[in-house]
C-alpha cells in the first residue's frame, strides 16, 4: 500500500473531527451568533465534500473505519488495506481532537469534561435523554444509509463528479436528525478522539459507538451489493 493514502485518510479525518466537532465546541452555542444544530450539521457535511475533493483521488477519501468496512463487505475497497486505513483515520482524528482542544483551552473556565467535548453519548449523555437502544438503532440505520448513499454515489454509473455532493448532504442530514439522539457519531474515529480528551463516561460509553456504525456499514455495503453486484474480480469505487 502506498503510505501517501494513509497520510491523506490521517489528514482528511483529521478536518472531519476538528472542523465539525470544532463547530459544536467553539460555535454552536456561542452568544448571539451560535450556530446551533443545523450550523453543526452543515459543518460535518462541508468537511466530508471538502475534503472528497481534495483527497478522493489519492486515498478515496472515507474518514471512517465504518465506511471502510463498508466498502470492504461491499467488494470495492481490497480487504487487506481495512486495517491500515483505520489506524490512520483514529490517527487523525485523535490529532484533530487534540488540535481542537488546545484552542478551546485558550477560552477562560474552559473544561472538557463539563462541556462534554462533541463526545457521543446515550442516556444521561445524550443531548435529549434517549437510551441506550434508541442510540444504538439510529447509529446503526443511519450508518448503513450513509454506506448506502457512498455506494450509489461512487458507481460506476452514477453522474461523475458529483459523489462528494451527495456523500456530503447525506452526512448533513444524519447529523440534523440525530445530534438529539448520540450527538452523532456513524463515525468511530471521530466519536474516539473527543472520547479521550472527555474520559470516564465518553470512554465507557465507546463502545456503542464502534459496534453500531461499524455493524451498520457492513450491512449498508452488502445490501448495495446485492442490489447492484460487483463483477466477479473487480475493486472499483472509493478504493
Amino acid at each position: 500500500m502506498e503510505p501517501k493514502k494513509l497520510v491523506a485518510e490521517a489528514i482528511g479525518t483529521f478536518w472531519l473531527t476538528f472542523a465539525g466537532c470544532g463547530s459544536a465546541v467553539l460555535a454552536a452555542g456561542f452568544p448571539a451568533v451560535g450556530i446551533g444544530l443545523l450550523g453543526v450539521s452543515l459543518a460535518f457535511g462541508l468537511s466530508v465534500v471538502t475534503m472528497a475533493y481534495a483527497i478522493g483521488h489519492i486515498s478515496g477519501c472515507h474518514l471512517n473505519p465504518a465506511v471502510t468496512v463498508g466498502l470492504a463487505v461491499g467488494g470495492r475497497f481490497p480487504a487487506n488495506q481495512v486495517l491500515p486505513y483505520i489506524g490512520a483515520q483514529i490517527v487523525g482524528a485523535i490529532v484533530g481532537a487534540a488540535v481542537l482542544f488546545v484552542i478551546a483551552s485558550g477560552a477562560p473556565g474552559f473544561d472538557a469534561v463539563a462541556s462534554g467535548f462533541a463526545a457521543n453519548g446515550y442516556g444521561e449523555h445524550s443531548p435529549g435523554g434517549y437510551g441506550l437502544g434508541a442510540a444504538l438503532v439510529a447509529e446503526l440505520v443511519l450508518t448503513l444509509v450513509f454506506l448506502f448513499v457512498i455506494m450509489g454515489a461512487t458507481h460506476g454509473k452514477a453522474p461523475a463528479g458529483f459523489a462528494p455532493l451527495a456523500i456530503g448532504l447525506a452526512l448533513t442530514l444524519i447529523h440534523l436528525v440525530s445530534i438529539p439522539v448520540t450527538n452523532t457519531s456513524v463515525n468511530p474515529a471521530r466519536s474516539t478522539g473527543p472520547a479521550l480528551f472527555v474520559g470516564g463516561w465518553a470512554i465507557q460509553q465507546l463502545w456503542l459507538f464502534w459496534l453500531a456504525p461499524l455493524v451498520g456499514g457492513a450491512i449498508g455495503g452488502l445490501l448495495y451489493r446485492w442490489l447492484s453486484p460487483v463483477p466477479t474480480g473487480a475493486v472499483t469505487g472509493r478504493d
